[in-house]
């Protein structure tokens, strides 16, 4: 682990974004850890941080815009944003489907960088290019604070991470003695 990965990890730990459990995730899989990045968006100075590393990290990437998906991207999202002086919009669910809405539009060809909390499938990042590909704008990167998806998440587009951690995940029916054993928790995301 570097130390751009060890400052991001101490981070999560310090604020309680790392927990240890028995979770169901998103996606419907379990897991013995989950990333509550809502913990670490209340600190303003850690969110500072994390999006100057992603940033630092994204050089070579040009954008006009930055699209989140509600709720989790949204404060990394508005962070990235602000420190690359580019514009902010978010996408939210309606009727279980991502949608732009209160007004959000995209001009065609718009650069638009993708930013999200964690990643475990994909689903979010790849619901949010689609909408971006339909409002005639043109996906250029996806940036999130951790990919938990062992490389298997895959976007056509570039995508950068402050963390690559790979906490073994489970089906339901496919539960290791151990985590079966611990009370579970759906905590959101």
């Amino acid at each position: 682990m570097d130390a751009v990965q060890q400052e991001v990890l101490d981070i999560f730990k310090r604020t309680r974004a790392l927990l240890e459990g028995h979770f169901v995730l998103r996606s419907g899989l379990h897991s013995g850890h989950f990333f509550q990045c809502a913990q670490v968006c209340q600190h303003m100075d850690a969110v500072e941080r994390l999006a100057a590393l992603l940033l630092a990290k994204m050089q070579q990437q040009d954008f006009a815009t930055v699209l989140a998906p509600a709720m989790g991207g949204l404060v990394i999202g508005q962070e990235l944003a602000r420190q690359s002086h580019s514009r902010y919009i978010f996408a939210e669910k309606l009727n279980d489907v991502l949608v732009l809405r209160r007004g959000f539009t995209l001009t065609p060809g718009e650069k638009v960088l993708i930013a999200e909390d964690v990643v475990t499938r994909g689903g979010r990042v790849n619901e949010c290019l689609e909408l971006v590909r339909q409002a005639g704008g043109t996906p250029v990167a996806v940036a999130m604070l951790v990919d938990r998806s062992e490389q298997r998440a895959r976007f056509g587009i570039p995508a950068v991470s402050l963390l690559e951690l790979s906490f073994p995940t489970y089906a339901p029916d496919a539960l290791p003695d151990w985590l079966a054993a611990i009370p579970v928790q759906k905590p959101g995301s």
